[in-house]
């Protein structure tokens, strides 16, 4: 079965070139703490979405990957020692998050 997420990551994409850098606010999507991030171009990140039988094109709003949601900012043991992103489409389990756009956690 293959997902289709384009819109979803236009939409990363967009809000990515909007905002230019991290903010510190997640209005469109959640709020994520991935291992890694990339285009879905780069060769890792593209395996692993056609492993996964997601289909991009023309996209170039980040992928997060092995990500666990951050539910609260600012509470003890919620922290992010790696990338925070937010992302419109998180619906693969962790795996990978769609549509992010980086932020950050300690503004």
């Amino acid at each position: 079965m293959q997902f289709k997420v384009i819109a979803a990551l236009a939409l990363g994409a967009t809000l990515a070139a909007a905002t230019g850098s991290p903010s510190n606010q997640c209005n469109t999507g959640s709020l994520q703490c991935c291992a890694s991030t990339g285009k879905a171009t780069d060769p890792a990140i593209s395996t692993l979405l056609g492993s996964l039988g997601i289909v991009v094109q023309d996209v170039t709003a980040l992928v997060g990957v092995t990500c666990s949601p951050i539910t609260v900012i600012g509470a003890s043991g919620t922290s992010c020692s790696e990338q925070s992103v937010c992302c419109t489409n998180n619906s693969f389990n962790g795996v990978v998050a769609l549509g992010c756009t980086p932020i950050n956690i300690n503004l």
